[in-house]
């Protein structure tokens, strides 16, 4: 299994997808324990979800699990969220802080998978985002995400629907994080931009406005397209169509904005 695939296309937004994957090489999945090996914290179907909704759109998808190595953590190890709960590198734990393994990897197999998965995903997003800019003379990296509506180990009650993170603005141009909460407050949804999740690695790394490469994360909880958080994750198409209806707003007024240039 390649650790990445990539689909160019013709737009100035990049939709990053870095934890869709369930791949786990067996060397990997022998040393998972029992919970470990559900894999339940995936954003399970978030490239079914996005299927379509910007044609143009340039798509990177991990195809490797979170548990193997985390695509969207700092290849350092340092934390995006200093003093609150969260998930490593290498996640030790799940959402609900359950061991994942029967047999934890030591920091020599972590550096191994961090050059065989970590790097050559980030690598094809970097060129992705290069040949994209050469193109527009702008990127838009839009990373879509989604989690269980509640995680007590990660945060207090039931998270909304759409979670838009920016860094606190740091990550792109105001009018991109204007247009997407904009959409956002005007769609139904429960929403909220820069609370629990602010943008992960990717959107910190990749969003540097001065260069006209910009980043949005977006947070869905799962409530929204999946007919049960819990195995065996059923994708609601009924369920997930006026969420794909906002999704695809959202996604056309930004590659409008990109196009059109900042002002």
């Amino acid at each position: 299994m390649k650790p990445v695939s990539v689909i160019q296309g013709t737009s100035p937004v990049i939709l990053g997808m870095p934890h869709v994957g369930t791949y786990v090489p067996d060397a990997v999945a022998v040393k998972l324990n029992a919970e470990g090996r559900r894999l339940r914290d995936t954003d399970w179907h978030i490239d079914r979800l996005y299927d379509g909704l910007l044609p143009g759109a340039s798509v990177v998808k991990a195809n490797f699990h979170r548990y193997v190595i985390d695509a969207n953590r700092d290849p350092s190890g340092v934390s995006l969220y200093p003093g609150q709960n969260t998930t490593g590198l290498v996640p030790q734990t799940d959402f609900d802080n359950r061991p994942l393994w029967a047999t934890a990897p030591d920091a020599m197999e972590s550096e191994r998978r961090l050059a065989e998965w970590h790097a050559p995903y980030h690598a094809a997003l970097a060129a992705e985002v290069a040949r994209v800019k050469a193109v527009h003379g702008i990127a838009l990296v839009y990373d879509c995400h989604s989690i269980r509506s509640h995680c007590p180990f990660l945060f207090e009650g039931e998270l909304p629907v759409l979670n838009i993170g920016t860094n606190d603005g740091l990550t792109c141009d105001a009018k991109f994080s204007r247009i997407a909460t904009e959409i956002a407050g005007s769609s139904g949804f429960s929403w909220v931009a820069n609370g629990r999740f602010k943008g992960g690695w990717t959107t910190r790394h990749y969003g540097q406005p001065e260069t006209c490469v910009h980043a949005i994360q977006m947070e869905i909880a799962q409530s929204a397209y999946l007919a049960a958080e819990e195995e065996p994750w059923t994708f609601d198409a009924a369920k997930a169509a006026p969420l794909r209806k906002t999704l695809a707003t959202s996604l056309a007024a930004l590659e409008d904005a990109a196009i059109g240039g900042i002002s």
